[in-house]
């Protein structure tokens, strides 16, 4: 793949997150925002310390998080560019689109569902300030776990594939994959800072709100990018005029 195909499918993968930023935002501020709003709620109710607001909390619900979503949604447009560039053809006989969907449920789940499950999203009213470091640096150790091991075990699987064949060679790799973080899990810290009054309902739906944004936002680019990258690497030809067109413009 050339340099300039390169720099035409970053630059609509970049777009392609910028369009999948804005349906995540749809979702987060229908889905996410009322949870948050709950929890800050319940968190001025239990508690005896009133801080200033530096930024209100309206702007922080929309221009705030209008900023968030879509500068993620474009970085990581454009990295999974760069990444498609890389697969494409190299992870089996798929096309562009499918391609595309495959290289978006994997980024789905080795940089955002494995860490998620070992360490949820929490609303703002849950943990602790002073172990916020602590919380971040295993986070995002997690995360780029989880996407080393995806792709090693991309690499396992194909190396095995010409001697157990591509069925067996997949289960054998998601199963050592699964091994892998399995091992994770029991040995790195666990953190549980949820106070226990907090509403239980409110958690889970707070999560299951996190975890659709990101569903959409990489749906969303996968659908989006695929057909851009389809249209760029695969072109439809120009249709020929028709005889009647011929005859007229004789």
């Amino acid at each position: 793949m050339n340099s300039a195909t390169v720099r035409n499918l970053l630059v609509r993968g970049m777009l392609a997150g910028l369009a999948a930023g804005l349906l995540a935002l749809v979702a987060a501020y229908f889905l996410g925002e009322p949870n948050v709003d709950r929890a800050i709620s319940f968190e001025d109710a239990h508690s005896h310390e009133h801080e200033m607001e530096v930024v209100s909390r309206s702007l922080q619900s929309t221009a705030g998080l209008a900023t968030g979503v879509l500068v993620y949604g474009v970085a990581f447009g454009g990295i999974a560019a760069l990444a498609f560039c890389f697969a494409l053809g190299r992870v089996g006989r798929f096309g562009p689109r499918a391609t595309a969907l495959l290289l978006s449920a994997t980024a789905l789940l080795a940089v955002y569902v494995v860490p998620f499950l070992k360490y949820p999203a929490n609303p703002p009213s849950v943990g602790d300030p002073d172990t916020i470091g602590k919380r971040t640096t295993l986070y995002f150790l997690m995360m780029l776990l989880s996407v080393l091991l995806a792709i090693g075990a991309t690499l396992l699987g194909k190396r095995l594939a010409p001697s157990l064949g591509t069925w067996y060679a997949t289960v054998v790799a998601v199963a050592a994959f699964a091994l892998v973080i399995g091992l994770a899990y029991a040995f790195l810290p666990v953190i549980n800072e949820v106070p226990r009054d907090f509403p239980a309902t409110l958690l889970w739906r707070f999560r299951l709100a996190a975890l659709a944004v990101q569903a959409v936002l990489w749906g969303g680019f996968g659908l989006l990018f695929g057909e851009l990258a389809e249209r760029q690497l695969n072109p439809r030809p120009a249709k020929a005029p028709s005889a009647a067109a011929v005859a007229a413009s004789g």
